[in-house]
């Protein structure tokens, strides 16, 4: 016999996997899938710009500050490798992978939230008897929207991350422009980009699908809605680090 929670750790992740099936079909009206397709982005890319940038700026900056600290006296390493240890860091880690866990926060909670609500006020079920395929008409133009936006909002906290850095090296005095701007003109390895995106397209899978699965099967009524987005949140964040060593190592290792 298996343990009980192995047992229901198969029967979840088969339900999850049965939702995600019932999601990628064809939309029953491309008209209506595009215009929702459009309102997702609004709800999960643009009103999530504002979120990434302003911690890009000051994560940034904060990256900087403290490459230059850990820098500071030494005779043999040059200022400037405070902007190229910037720019590795925020290209490999930061950018792609924090801001994912951040946005899980915040998408995450608000695709559980909103489709509990639709679960408990039986609105799914009302759409279930008019013949519409539920999970199609919620879920597919959410992830859609998601893994097409997701590399604009990385590339975003990106460039914003490193323009914060060269503001606090300068402010800071820690290094001037052209020295900040010689490191990251330095070598780079262009696939760290690609393994960028990479990350942020399976990040956004994740963080759309895993709270949508939660809020779509949720029983109970408004505080179960709360109590799901945060079981949506951490389980989301939770799969996203475990997601982050496995990429890391097949890409990079």
């Amino acid at each position: 016999m298996l343990p009980e929670f192995v047992v229901k750790f198969f029967i979840k992740a088969g339900r999850y996997f049965i939702l995600l099936r019932r999601a990628f079909t064809r939309p029953q009206s491309w008209r209506v899938f595009w215009k929702l397709y459009m309102q997702e982005i609004d709800d999960l890319g643009f009103n999530s710009m504002g979120i990434v940038t302003f911690l890009s700026f000051f994560v940034g900056a904060v990256v900087a500050l403290q490459m230059a600290l850990n820098l500071d006296g030494s005779a043999i390493i040059p200022k400037y490798y405070t902007a190229y240890a910037t720019r590795e860091t925020v290209v490999l880690e930061f950018s792609p992978t924090i801001i994912a866990i951040i946005l899980c926060g915040k998408i995450g909670s608000f695709v559980a939230s909103s489709i509990g609500t639709m679960r408990v006020t039986e609105q799914i079920e009302a759409l279930d008897v008019m013949g519409v395929n539920s999970a199609n008409y919620l879920l597919l133009p959410k992830i859609a929207a998601m893994l097409s936006f997701m590399p604009i909002l990385i590339m975003t906290s990106i460039v914003t991350a490193i323009f914060g850095g060269w503001v606090a090296a300068i402010t800071s005095g820690t290094c001037t422009s052209a020295e900040f701007i010689y490191g990251l003109r330095m070598p780079f390895d262009t696939f760290y980009v690609t393994y960028a995106m990479i990350k942020s397209e399976v990040f956004a899978f994740v963080l759309v699908t895993i709270p949508a699965y939660f809020g779509y099967y949720i029983n109970g009524g408004a505080l179960d809605v709360g109590k799901a987005s945060t079981n949506a949140v951490v389980c989301s964040s939770t799969i996203i680090i475990i997601l982050n060593y496995v990429l890391t190592q097949t890409l990079l290792g």
